[in-house]
């Protein structure tokens, strides 16, 4: 029997509980009250599953006080508040967006001010009188500006996945963060592409993906069409005409334009004249050949799908419409720019549909119209938001009802989300904690959880890269997992254990145990006392009997058989251990720090 004093406290962190409806299935406002003609129709999640449910699939999961909020005006009125984000104050994100320099500038001013390799490389050679890099004799000036350019080159990088990180631990605009998340994954750029990639990735998630998360979807495929950070990525910047095939541009004047460029170029000042023929002819070279990437990731991957219905030929036709599609100035501009001279003004198909001949940059415009509008396209864009929202394995019904919105709105992503998240199959009983979280979800849920104070450096972006998933740094363009299967395995779960005890042992930025708001309150009690209250605040109060045994005795079976063996040699792993994650004894932080660290690494936590 706990102490009356104990109870209270007990008391005070089940309270909401009891207000919302504890667990009686009940609808949680009018607006669900009056679903299905007037009739009320209860959902299978209790009143207090919704709020979480809402919290952890529309958002990041809770920050101290969300819940009370959300209960506050009930979990339909917050999802359509979450649907209408312009609309809500973001203070917090705004102050932290601020801190970072680099999320505001242009392009061009971000090469300029963060010079990439090439331009380093030309500085080196100035610097050295023009001899070859490897006898380079720089004078000690000349070392320090090199220095210092490289480490102004890591900060563009730098500052991209912190902020990625700070701004969903804090932005009051959970759902337009998530979907941020989505179609970055969706329509995923690697970073390490080139030299320029971060530069041009500042304006990709700024400009082309953030704006549209939530707009329609032929607005979305454009900027992303338009980007250089996909047209390089995928490699249509320097995608050509085959020879032999029409051009809207003779050869000769072709030539004479890579003569021109040759002659003003910046880079290229100082050549003399049989130096520049050389260019020349290496830039007619370069723009020989047809590059088929961007066409097939274009259906596979971001419109149609890989079961959509296209053939082979129509990646070829799409690719030749594309040619042209290229960038201007990529070490200076950065800018979209449609070439004239690599475009092949032949006539094509594409999925039955004829292009004709001579159009230059308005064929693919009509593409991107074409895949946008395609009955494929909208069954499998609804399957991916499905997936992402409500199961791995999505439900063919809601599936098929989120596709006929997306027809039925010309593609209009907030009222397909909107279908998909008034459902009751989010809404049921086999979605609650149906989906495993990313290690981004993973670490921002937690510092959400702690109240944790953004992290203004990228020192949180490097654990979730510890924990497998490093930012804007997946290499193929199909992105990381939406399902569960993609992020599971002995290592993967050791990893995220470790992180719950180094968050609870001071380690992770911006995180201060005993700062929080319950920390205080549940200090002084006992052991089991205290798992109650943590079970209660951290994981919605639903906890196995075997976890439970696990938060009170301290001893975690996965944690000892990590200390028996060297698991970074383990066979069955087929993700590493993190040097930073590797195993150490849950007694590395003790009493209430412990209880949470081993809470946060509970698969309850682990899973949204």
């Amino acid at each position: 029997m706990l102490p009356e004093r104990h109870l209270f406290v007990l008391l005070l962190l089940s309270i909401s509980s009891c207000r919302s409806g504890g667990t009686t299935l009940a609808v949680t406002d009018a607006a669900s009250a009056m679903r299905g003609g007037g009739m009320v129709v209860a959902r299978e999640q209790t009143a207090d599953q919704q709020v979480m449910h809402a919290l952890n699939r529309l958002g990041f999961g809770a920050r101290p006080g969300d819940v009370e909020a959300v209960r506050s005006v009930g979990v339909d009125r917050w999802i359509a508040q979450q649907l209408e984000p312009s609309r809500l104050a973001a203070p917090r994100a705004a102050a932290v967006h601020a801190r970072f320099a680099v999320l505001s500038m242009s392009v061009p001013a971000l090469l300029d001010s963060y010079p990439p390799a090439p331009v380093l490389r030309r500085l080196a050679m100035r610097a050295a009188g023009g001899r070859r890099r490897d006898s380079l004799q720089l004078t000690p000036d000349d070392s320090i500006e090199l220095a210092m350019a490289r480490r102004r080159t890591q900060v563009v990088g730098q500052e991209l996945v912190a902020a990625r990180v700070a701004r969903a631990v804090v932005s009051e605009r959970q759902l337009e963060e998530v979907l941020a998340d989505f179609w970055l994954n969706h329509f995923n750029v690697y970073a390490a592409k080139g030299p320029y990639m971060r530069h041009y990735l500042v304006s990709y998630e700024r400009d082309a993906i953030r704006p549209n998360v939530l707009g329609r979807f032929r607005a979305l495929l454009g900027a992303v069409a338009h980007s250089p950070a996909m047209l390089v990525y995928l490699d249509n910047w320097e995608s050509a005409a085959e020879s032999g095939a029409p051009r809207l541009v003779p050869e000769r004047v072709a030539r004479q334009a890579a003569r021109r460029y040759a002659a003003n170029a910046p880079q290229l000042a100082g050549l003399r004249a049989g130096q520049r023929d050389t260019v020349v002819t290496r830039l007619m070279q370069r723009r020989r050949g047809l590059n088929e990437n961007y066409a097939r990731e274009l259906m596979e991957l971001h419109t149609l799908g890989v079961d959509g219905g296209y053939t082979q030929h129509d990646v070829t036709e799409a690719a030749r419409i594309l040619t042209g599609w290229s960038v201007g100035q990529p070490n200076q501009a950065g800018t979209f720019r449609f070439n004239p001279l690599l475009h092949d003004a032949g006539k094509k198909v594409v999925l039955g549909t004829a292009f004709a001949a001579g159009r230059g940059a308005s064929e693919g415009e009509r593409l991107l119209d074409l895949l946008a509008a395609h009955p494929a396209t909208a069954q499998f864009i609804a399957r991916k938001l499905v997936q992402r929202f409500v199961s791995d394995s999505p439900p063919p019904a809601l599936v098929a009802r989120a596709a006929t919105t997306f027809t039925r709105t010309d593609g209009d992503l907030r009222e397909v989300v909107r279908t998909i998240v008034s459902s009751d199959e989010f809404f049921s009983v086999a979605a609650w904690r149906a989906k495993v979280k990313s290690p981004f979800e993973v670490v921002v849920s937690a510092l959400r959880a702690m109240d944790a104070a953004p992290d203004l450096t990228p020192r949180t972006a490097q654990i979730v890269a510890r924990l497998g998933q490093p930012l804007y740094q997946h290499q193929a363009p199909n992105g990381w997992p939406e399902t569960g299967d993609g992020w599971i395995n002995t290592g993967a779960i050791l990893n995220r254990i470790n992180f719950g005890v180094a968050l609870a042992g001071g380690i992770v930025p911006g995180v201060r145990v005993r700062a929080w708001p319950l920390y205080a309150a549940l200090d002084s009690l006992p052991r089991e006392a205290q798992v109650e209250g943590v079970v209660r605040a951290l994981l919605s109060g639903d906890v196995s009997s075997d976890m439970r045994t696990i938060l009170i005795t301290g001893e975690h079976p996965m944690m000892q058989r990590a200390a028996a063996v060297d698991v970074t040699s383990d066979t069955s792993m087929t993700t590493p251990m993190a040097p930073a994650m590797r195993p150490r004894a849950a007694g590395a932080v003790t009493g209430l720090a412990q209880v949470i660290a081993l809470a946060i690494g509970s698969p309850e936590f682990q899973r949204r």
